[in-house]
């Protein structure tokens, strides 16, 4: 997949134009804006330019006619000379070192030019020899940070973000289908139940045709080398760098085969543990009877309604109770992206030239039939998205309510800010903004290094003395780079439950805030949920199903989300 290179291409550009200081400052921005459209498409750039060449780029968010033709280039040469000359000018790994929590591309060259550091493992032996912490403006406790920055990074394991990783998987199961040669093909393993990270593919095909399906995926772009092959087995490593093995699987079997595959572990093992407590086996291949026969393999549903189980979609499957529920015929109804009615977490500021137009925005959420959709722009303290102040906001609050008067009720816009939560607990924006917004959204940004107890008391004295509606991506976290705020999240639970207060679902791949594991635990304090994109272009409202995959996985019905609500009926709840 190229859309992740390129976008590290364009911000390791937007990076080394901003060493040179603000007369750069419109270049940088661009390159920043590129950078986002690239990263978050579904779709891969180098089709829409094989397609259409570089027009068809210049109608993508963010792209205009220098960047077309360094997409161009790319695609052509496989190098972007700007990109080159500036590394010549700059040799450091900035998207490596800027993963590190609270390392901007500054530090980093800074850190080059005193200490010749141009990557993670030249920071890392810096680090060891105690050299940062005399460099002015970094210190012991920096250091440390730093250090602990290092360490988080290397927890990852190397699996990749399930944003990147399902649309690589979801385009070459389409070609397999377009291809002919296959009855059926889909992806399994930890993509399928939708985690947050993935360390391989697994996808499954129903074939006749062995040698068609080989040919056809050592020839696929998306391959860059062959492992294995075998009759029912071919192990790849794709250029995005995951691994995938391609099972190919009687149609008999199938559904043995997709149960089995998909996983989790411990899930499978529960459900091999009933089928043995009744005289069975599962296997891959079939749940057979006492006297081995096939009793049950075509589809999913057959093996698990002969253990006596109703059918567990795929994101419960984590051995975390979901079994027991399936036996006593009990199993919520799972929330699906087609009962959101709406987002109420995007971004359309006129001001900050890094999101789209406010006209986009809502277009683009007319586009997929939605009834409603929330503007919240940042307020005055994230000053590097150039939040709003109060001036600023309400006079946007003035263009919001023109434009719904020619909407003419075919879809409401929302009044509302990414209201950030002080350190003292306080909001961002004055009382007279706040009762001018049909919903208040809170979030921390700033000052995030604060002691559990502390940061604990600010989150919950925001919720307990403001008229908090959501509390927006709520541990912070940026999953692989950055750790969650210290929180105690029951208390903010409690907090929450006693002030009507939702819980977000942060669409935004590398966010995924709540995870599925703090969704669960809120779920048992009868808590609402807002599931929403925070998209900045709208190309980023499609990420709205990673974040109702999230919600899935947390066990969440329809009944639980509040943006599954008619306008009517969540206006009247926010009133509440």
């Amino acid at each position: 997949m190229s859309n992740k290179k390129l976008a590290e291409i364009f911000e390791e550009i937007a990076s080394m134009l901003d060493l040179e200081g603000e007369n750069r400052f419109f270049e940088v921005r661009a390159y920043r804006k590129a950078a986002m459209t690239v990263g978050t498409m579904q779709q891969e750039v180098e089709d829409i330019y094989r397609k259409g060449g570089e027009d068809a780029l210049r109608e993508l968010p963010g792209i205009g006619k220098a960047i077309a033709s360094h997409i161009a280039e790319y695609y052509g040469t496989g190098k972007i000379k700007k990109y080159e000359e500036l590394k010549r000018k700059y040799p450091v790994d900035f998207t490596g070192l800027t993963r590190i929590q609270g390392m901007g591309a500054r530090k980093a060259f800074k850190l080059y030019k005193a200490l010749g550091v141009k990557n993670l493992e030249d920071l890392k032996k810096a680090i060891e020899k105690h050299k940062v912490r005399d460099l002015e403006g970094f210190g012991e406790k920096s250091e440390q940070e730093i250090a602990k920055g290092i360490q988080f990074l290397s927890q990852g394991g190397g699996r990749m973000l399930l944003g990147v990783a399902l649309p690589v998987a979801e385009a070459i199961v389409s070609q397999l289908k377009e291809s002919g040669s296959v009855d059926e093909a889909i992806v399994a393993g930890s993509t399928r139940r939708m985690r947050e990270t993935v360390g391989d593919l697994d996808i499954l095909v129903i074939s006749e045709k062995q040698d068609a399906v080989e040919k056809i995926i050592t020839g696929m772009k998306e391959v860059q080398g062959i492992i294995a092959r075998g009759p029912t087995k071919i192990s790849v490593i794709l250029k995005v760098g995951l691994n995938c093995d391609f099972r190919i699987i009687e149609k008999k079997s199938f559904g043995a085969a997709l149960q089995y595959f998909t996983g989790s572990k411990d899930h499978s093992v529960q459900l091999r543990q009933i089928a043995v407590k009744k005289g069975y086996s599962l296997n891959e291949y079939q749940l057979s009877g006492k006297n081995g026969e096939n009793i049950a393999s075509r589809t999913e549903a057959d093996v698990y309604n002969r253990l006596g189980l109703d059918y567990i979609e795929p994101e419960m499957r984590e051995a975390r109770g979901e079994i027991e529920l399936a036996l006593a015929h009990n199993l919520p109804k799972l929330i699906e992206l087609k009962d959101i009615r709406g987002d109420l977490h995007s971004h359309a500021n006129p001001l900050s030239g890094v999101t789209d137009k406010l006209e986009d925005v809502v277009g683009a959420a007319m586009k997929l039939g939605y009834e409603y959709i929330g503007i919240t722009n940042h307020s005055k303290s994230l000053y590097v998205e150039k939040g709003l102040n109060d001036r600023q906001m309400q006079e946007f609050f003035k263009a919001v309510d023109k434009m719904n008067d020619r909407l003419d009720g075919k879809i409401r816009i929302l009044k509302s800010a990414e209201t950030d939560i002080l350190k003292d607990g306080t909001l961002d924006l004055g009382k007279k903004t706040l009762e001018q917004m049909d919903y208040v959204l809170a979030a921390v940004h700033a000052n995030t290094n604060m002691g559990k107890g502390e940061m604990t008391k600010r989150v919950v004295m925001a919720i307990e003395e403001n008229d908090v509606h959501i509390l927006g991506h709520p541990t912070g976290r940026l999953i692989n780079k950055r750790e969650p705020i210290q929180l105690d999240l029951d208390k903010v639970f409690e907090a929450a439950k006693e002030n009507g207060v939702a819980m977000e679902i942060d669409a935004q791949p590398d966010r995924l805030d709540l995870n599925d594991e703090s969704v669960l635990r809120a779920r048992k304090y009868g808590l609402k949920f807002s599931i929403d994109s925070d998209t900045h272009w709208v190309d980023q409202m499609q990420l709205m199903r990673y974040g109702v995959g999230t919600a899935r996985r947390g066990w969440l019905t329809k009944g639980d989300v509040i943006n599954s609500l008619p306008l009517e009926k969540l206006l009247k709840q926010f009133r509440k």
